[in-house]
C-alpha cells in the first residue's frame, strides 16, 4: 500500500473527504517529524512507539567497485510494535 491508497482508506475509514485526509496525514507528519527532531519518541498506546537512534560514523563498502568509503552519521527511527498491534496481527490459534 502506498501513501495515495492509505489515504483513499483513511478517508473512507473515518467518513471524511480525501482532502481531508491529506491533511490529516501531512498533521501527522509534521508532528512526528518535529518530535525525532527534538529526540523524542512517540508512543501511541497500544498501536507502537517511534523513537529516533543515532547511527554512528562506519567504513562501507561499494559492492561494485569494492572500494571503502566512509558513511557519515545520521539520525534514524526505529519502531517497536504495541501489544494490540501484536494481537491483531498474530490472532490465536
Amino acid at each position: 500500500m502506498n501513501k495515495a491508497d492509505f489515504i483513499s482508506k483513511l478517508a473512507v475509514e473515518m467518513n471524511i473527504s480525501q482532502q481531508q485526509s491529506r491533511q490529516f496525514m501531512k498533521a501527522f507528519q509534521v508532528v512526528l517529524t518535529e518530535a525525532m527532531k527534538q529526540d523524542s519518541p512517540v508512543m501511541l498506546q497500544g498501536f507502537g512507539t517511534f523513537t529516533p537512534w543515532s547511527q554512528k560514523e562506519r567504513i562501507g563498502r561499494n559492492p561494485h567497485t569494492g572500494i571503502s568509503c566512509a558513511i557519515p552519521a545520521r539520525t534514524s527511527v526505529k519502531f517497536k510494535p504495541g501489544k494490540f498491534l501484536l494481537r491483531d496481527l498474530n490472532p490465536s490459534k
